[in-house]
């Protein structure tokens, strides 16, 4: 039976410890999630007032706005969920605390009894007339040790009031300290509801002089796809001329796929094997436009196509590897800026719109390693890194092999 309940306190400590060590990782990824998104919100902020000095044009404006109204909606739902996980917390606790506190009262009870009985009996001459009314040398033994026994479950119900009144008051502590953080998460969240409303309301202006122009606004984007096909056309090239050339070295006449060695293959292997889990390119950005064809973010009605993602980040920040591979290409593309294309077996990385490049054409680099510069455009003012994965010559999503933040 004791065994049997030792078994129970054992998993009920151990189911505790990971309910614990779950809820603190939960707590942890929220709070970086929430920070990200702060520092995605204050980056949008200051281009925007930086933009409305300059008086940059009306679309990059809204869909600067749109960002930002997206990041705050996120924020406001992090925030929620810690606001809820501290509420859950405090629950438990508080429920602890009334277990302990019934424990204790319990303790306390059981305590007083004992010292009470030890009271009577607690002078030497009982103790010695309890020894020797015994019949025999054994049952005095015996109650010798039972005296001893006595003695040491008297201290051990002591120290066992000293640990459930320190866990008490541990527990106190923390509930206090839970709820108000709560406060701040709630306080935090009103604030940046009104500051949500004010962003919304901004939008319904801005898109009512788009809906006024939209024929111009249209030709715009027009344009500005087209722009962005003739860079897609020159990386189309750079990457079969690079597996030309390798192939060429190797003896092969493909064109269209890389003549892998055993380590190529192994490598390539490696790469494909960590999709989703690819770290970011940029220390810290945001994605301001998806792969694929898509409606354009204000003037819906036009479509616009991305061989790759765009990320916004921190000015000067740097483009980096997301993976072990080797540079197989730096090169500049007229109105692109420069674009290093890394090569992992038979698959390619390319980081495009880099003001300055820190490798050189076959340096082998590492995860991690800081490629160049990204460049900041005079007119929008945003840093953005427009970065792409192929398969040879094939095009794969970049947000399904990176990091989902």
């Amino acid at each position: 039976m004791k065994l049997n309940f030792f078994k129970y306190l054992v998993v009920a400590a151990t189911f505790l410890v990971a309910t614990n060590s779950f809820s603190q990782s939960t707590r942890e990824a929220l709070e970086k999630k929430r920070m990200e998104l702060q520092n995605e919100i204050r980056r949008i902020s200051d281009l925007r007032s930086n933009n409305k000095k300059k008086e940059k044009s009306i679309l990059n404006e809204v869909q600067d706005l749109n960002q930002q109204i997206k990041s705050t909606e996120n924020l406001i739902q992090v925030t929620n969920r810690q606001a809820s996980l501290l509420t859950q917390e405090m629950n438990e606790n508080e429920n602890k605390i009334s277990s302990l506190r019934k424990e204790l009262e319990s303790l306390k009870a059981d305590y007083a009894v004992m010292i009470k009985k030890s009271y009577r009996s607690k002078s030497q001459q009982s103790r010695i007339m309890f020894l020797l009314s015994s019949e025999s040398f054994l049952q005095a033994y015996k109650r010798l040790e039972y005296l001893k026994q006595y003695t040491e479950y008297r201290k051990q119900q002591g120290e066992q009031i000293k640990i459930r009144t320190v866990d008490l008051q541990r527990l106190n502590t923390r509930l206090a300290y839970q709820k108000e953080e709560k406060d701040k998460l709630v306080a935090e969240n009103r604030k940046t509801r009104a500051r949500l409303e004010e962003n919304k309301k901004s939008q319904q202006e801005l898109m009512k002089t788009i809906t006024a122009k939209e024929g111009q606004f249209a030709s715009q984007i027009r344009k500005a796809q087209q722009e962005i096909d003739e860079i897609e056309r020159k990386i189309d090239a750079m990457i079969k001329a690079s597996i030309a050339e390798t192939n060429k070295k190797s003896g092969s006449a493909k064109r269209d796929v890389f003549e892998l060695t055993p380590e190529a293959k192994a490598l390539a292997k490696d790469f494909a094997s960590n999709k989703g889990k690819l770290p970011w390119p940029v220390k810290t950005g945001t994605i301001s436009m998806k792969f694929g064809k898509q409606p354009h973010p204000v003037v819906s009605n036009i479509s616009i196509n991305n061989s790759g993602i765009n990320i916004d980040t921190d000015k000067g920040g740097k483009a980096r590897a997301v993976f072990e591979g080797t540079v197989s290409e730096v090169q500049i593309l007229k109105g692109a800026n420069k674009a290093v294309m890394l090569r992992h077996g038979d698959y390619i990385t390319i980081y495009d719109n880099l003001e300055s490049v820190a490798v050189r054409k076959g340096d082998y680099v590492s995860i991690g390693q800081e490629l160049g510069v990204v460049a900041t455009s005079k007119s929008s003012g945003k840093t953005t890194l427009h970065f792409l994965i192929f398969q040879n010559t094939n095009k794969y999503n970049p947000e399904s092999w990176i990091l989902n933040r």
